[in-house]
């Protein structure tokens, strides 16, 4: 049982860091949109493709037009700390009753 504790630990790892670098993404995403930057741009158009897939279907559903505002990126980090705490924590607990 202790190859299944191993496996769920490491997928727990995997996607923690997966995560963590999402929300460091969505970040710097935020912060770059601060500062008008040309679309053209290689590491804007990375940042673009990576993280609209999130950001995308969020504006979707809550319309933003009336805030002035993009709240989408904040709405987008909640929801990764929450699966963080959430599944990563659940996945971490299950591979320590495994072992």
């Amino acid at each position: 049982m202790f190859v299944i504790g191993n496996l769920l630990t490491g997928v727990a790892q995997v996607l923690n860091l997966a995560l963590n670098v999402l929300m460091f993404l969505i970040l710097v995403r935020a912060l770059i949109s601060w500062v008008n930057p040309d679309p053209y741009n290689p590491i804007v158009i990375f940042l673009t493709r990576v993280t609209e897939p999130i950001l995308g279907p969020i504006r979707r559903l809550i319309p933003m037009y009336n805030l002035g505002i993009d709240i989408s990126p904040i709405i987008a980090w909640l929801l990764i700390v929450f699966i963080k705490a959430f599944l990563v924590q659940s996945l971490f607990q299950l591979a320590a009753m495994t072992s």
